[in-house]
């Protein structure tokens, strides 16, 4: 099973995919005229302002349900392993994929709006599958994305996040008075797996209260819980940073040389860095994978662009703070390992330590001694609850794409269990499965949308030139489609 896996996350992340995210960010960055850098002033202004609806959410609700499925465990062990597997310079290269992304993020979220619509309880619904479907046409490509990111949403991503919680759980308990003697046995089975599986039953009941709240309790769980854990995870980082600034500069050196062939010990991961840059790029923020639209469709604007200006700030911001943030906590203090691709290591210093999150949990107990355990495991317990939601949230929205817009209760109940059901087959699964599962879904999503937005991406150019004139107008800008030729936005025509 794992070699039919492994054969198939090869296919799917191939390098022609790795140049798809980086040649669509670069492409999109060109045809905004770098409005991820024009406009960002006021992508901040609109990320903080922006009322909800009985329909809608806030801009802010919007951004912190998006947020909330790129800050997850892609951040802090995604990260790590980047570094473990591309060398520092694969740091460079998430930023480079972050920079253009914004702008590939602001097309995808922006096209989501345009072609939104209400659902059959009135509640705003759109993303990938809608605006295929309106835009180009093609029924089937919009329920093959759909029923891709139904089962890649619904069953194969959350393992990721609940394997990391009990494994940041377990490894905080090992050693410690708190779990007890984790080397016996417990019901016929090893004491950590029963551990995990306890994890994973508690984790799934505490989704299941805020999910089956709906898509409003999602928005306010995560309008209090993103914001809060992101600070608290940022302000560590520089705690740590400060701590070693006289390294610092030493550590932009190797990244930056890193990134391009010419550090002594690295210089020979330039491919891998560049590869492991971009594929743990995407899968942390997301950008233009498809999972951003879904949120980006639910909140309340008067005019597509503005969300799309504020979900460009998303990626800025998870990646340029949040990424960064667990970089920097491993570079910093030299606690991490580089695997050397002609076999051995290049870097070892955490011998026996796989690449992921004990990373970060050394270089923060490196500091403040006896904290990086228990800091990461609270840490990736918010980051990875918040995803799995993000998630349920991406998969309910898809579903009701398949189910033509009627409501059918069975079927969401359904997924609500499936989804329950994933989270304690995650908690117990290896790593390396439920990373491979992970990043099967991810790929197979991000191949499904980076094309289909290559292909229409002209309302959403139409839309941020019309954004544009109306802000020098001194206008508050509200959309109408007829005026800029967009047909099928039919959600912008009824509206009042």
């Amino acid at each position: 099973m794992d070699t039919v896996l492994s054969a198939l996350n090869g296919l799917i992340w191939s390098k022609a995919l790795i140049a798809l995210c980086l040649g669509a960010g670069l492409w999109f960055s060109f045809r905004t005229r770098f409005m991820q850098v024009r406009g960002f002033v006021e992508m901040t202004r609109l990320t903080f302002s922006g009322k909800s609806s009985n329909a809608g959410v806030s801009s802010f609700q919007a951004l912190a349900m998006s947020m909330a499925g790129r800050i997850g465990i892609g951040n802090i062990a995604g990260v790590a392993t980047a570094i473990a597997f591309g060398g520092p310079g694969a740091v460079f290269w998430m930023w480079v994929m972050g920079f253009l992304g914004a702008s590939t993020s602001f097309v995808e979220c922006t096209l989501a709006q345009i072609y939104k619509e209400k659902d059959a309880e009135g509640r705003y619904r759109g993303g990938p599958a809608y605006y295929i479907e309106k835009a180009m046409g093609l029924k089937w490509y919009a329920l093959a994305f759909a029923f891709a990111t139904l089962i890649a949403a619904g069953l194969l991503m959350p393992g990721v996040q609940a394997n990391a919680i009990a494994d940041s759980i377990v490894n905080a308990c090992r050693g410690g008075s708190v779990c007890g003697d984790l080397s016996g046995e417990i019901l016929g089975m090893p004491a950590a797996t029963a551990l995990k599986a306890g994890i994973g039953v508690t984790v799934a009941a505490m989704l299941a209260v805020v999910i089956f709240g709906g898509v409003k309790r999602i928005a306010r769980f995560a309008e209090t819980v993103v914001p809060f854990m992101a600070i608290a995870y940022i302000l560590t980082a520089v705690v740590v940073m400060v701590a070693n600034i006289d390294f610092l500069p030493t550590m932009f050196r190797i990244i930056f040389e890193s990134a391009f062939g010419a550090h002594a010990a690295f210089g020979a991961m330039l491919g891998l860095a560049v590869e492991w840059g971009v594929k743990r790029g995407i899968y942390a923020n997301e950008a233009g994978q498809g999972t951003g639209p879904h949120a980006a469709a639910a909140a309340e604007v008067s005019h597509p662009a503005k969300q799309g200006y504020v979900q460009a700030w998303a990626i800025y911001f998870d990646t340029m703070l949040i990424c960064t943030s667990t970089a920097f906590l491993v570079l910093a203090t030299g606690m991490y390992n580089v695997v050397n691709p002609a076999g051995g290591m290049l870097h070892e210093a955490l011998p026996g330590v796989q690449a992921g999150a004990g990373f970060a949990q050394a270089g923060i107990d490196s500091i403040l001694p006896g904290w990086g355990a228990g800091f990461l495991a609270v840490a990736l317990f918010f980051f990875a609850f918040t995803t799995m939601l993000a998630y349920y949230y991406m998969a309910e929205t898809n579903l009701t794409y398949l189910n033509n817009h009627v409501s059918r209760p069975g079927r969401t109940l359904l997924l609500r269990l499936a989804i329950t059901g994933m989270v304690i087959f995650g908690a117990v699964r290896s790593a390396e499965m439920a990373w491979m599962l992970g990043d099967i879904g991810v790929g197979v999503m991000a191949w499904l949308n980076i094309v289909a937005i290559l292909i229409l991406q002209k309302p959403a150019l139409q839309a941020l030139r019309d954004y544009e004139q109306q802000k020098k107008q001194g206008l508050d800008p509200t959309f109408d489609p007829d005026r800029l030729g967009i047909r099928n936005a039919d959600f912008w025509r009824k509206a009042p």
